[in-house]
């Protein structure tokens, strides 16, 4: 996996669009993780800083999930991209 240069949270400009590329990289960054416990994760959309992300395999219908989505994923992918503000489930 290559290595992926995360921007410093305090560097951000606030109002910036979201970084596809390291959006894309830090998901599958987190992929494996999910996959150890039988899921996986999709983006499925991105608009105004919103990541809409289908949760697959184990994952779908799983009570947990909805806490691996806003505690994990969410809260990784708030840290490491630029303008992600928030993460949903389709």
């Amino acid at each position: 996996m290559a290595n992926i240069n995360f921007p410093e949270v305090k560097d951000r400009d606030p109002n910036a669009e979201v970084d596809m590329e390291v959006l894309n990289d830090t998901i599958e960054y987190i992929r494996p993780a999910v996959q150890a416990d039988g899921g996986d994760i999709k983006l499925a959309s991105v608009e105004n800083g919103v990541v809409n992300i289908e949760m697959l395999g184990a994952c779908q219908g799983c009570p947990m999930s909805i806490a691996t989505l806003k505690s994990g994923i969410e809260r990784i992918l708030k840290d490491k991209v630029p303008g992600v503000i928030e993460v949903i489930a389709s």
